[in-house]
């Protein structure tokens, strides 16, 4: 027992070799033991590490790669499955999981890999919408729709302008902002979303884009304007060319 109690279990090299900073997100890739990459975040008093694929902590869930895959599975045997009280818990913490790795990526500049992050807590927002225990636990967790709408919409912008071009980025902004709207019509609070922090930011990196890369009106926005002026020839045009846009 005394032999056990003084084997060294401690994190003090890799603490006192990676400086904690708390104005900063403290993330790296890093290899495991048997080569395969890993996420670490450097926390206040230790080090969170993550899986790069499947679930953040590297878990199954009945053989499944994660909750919501397992609770798809139990609908699908019960349509009208409930969420009990221990499955909330499970999914709030696969919400916090995904979140932990969707900071990361962005903070990695690994875009894509924050957009399917953030589509796979949507997903699971989406499932819990319909399986919650209540209004009230589901309101609590669709208040959060929109940061995650956020964030997906940055990385699907910036994973735009790195692989695209700038007009492409500043449409993904456009889709997402879309996107946020359609929720705050759906909570009756449409009134608020022009003043909305997060949509303050989105437009404001849509005219940052515009602006740095001298990007005037999109196709999609060119198009829009038409089909709201009756303009249905320059619209069919417009169309045209965003068909061979997309087939090139």
């Amino acid at each position: 027992m005394n032999g056990l109690m003084k084997r060294k279990m401690h994190l003090d090299d890799i603490l006192s070799n990676w400086e904690f900073d708390p104005n900063a997100l403290n993330v790296r890739l890093a290899k495991g033991k048997d080569e395969r990459d890993v996420i670490q975040m450097r926390v206040d008093m230790g080090i969170l590490q993550l899986e790069t694929t499947g679930r953040p902590d590297g878990e199954k869930i009945e053989g499944a790669p994660t909750y919501l895959d397992h609770l798809l599975e139990l609908v699908l045997a019960n349509p009208s499955f409930v969420l009990t009280d221990d499955q909330c818990m499970e999914v709030d913490r696969e919400f916090m999981q995904f979140y932990h790795r969707r900071i990361c990526w962005l903070r990695l500049q690994y875009y894509h890999r924050a957009v399917m992050d953030a589509d796979h807590t949507l997903r699971l927002m989406d499932l819990c919408e319909r399986i919650g225990p209540d209004e009230e636990w589901n309101r609590s967790h669709e208040q959060y729709r929109p940061f995650v709408l956020f964030h997906r919409t940055q990385a699907a912008a910036l994973g735009a302008l790195e692989d695209a071009t700038a007009e492409e980025a500043i449409q993904a902004i456009n889709s997402g902002l879309k996107t946020i709207e359609e929720f705050f019509v759906k909570h009756e609070a449409e009134e608020f979303y022009e003043e909305d922090e997060l949509v303050v930011r989105l437009v404001e990196l849509r005219e940052q884009l515009r602006t740095e890369y001298e990007v005037g009106k999109t196709l999609y926005e060119k198009l829009s304007d038409a089909v709201e002026q009756e303009q249905y020839e320059l619209a069919a045009r417009l169309r045209d060319e965003l068909s061979r846009r997309q087939s090139d």
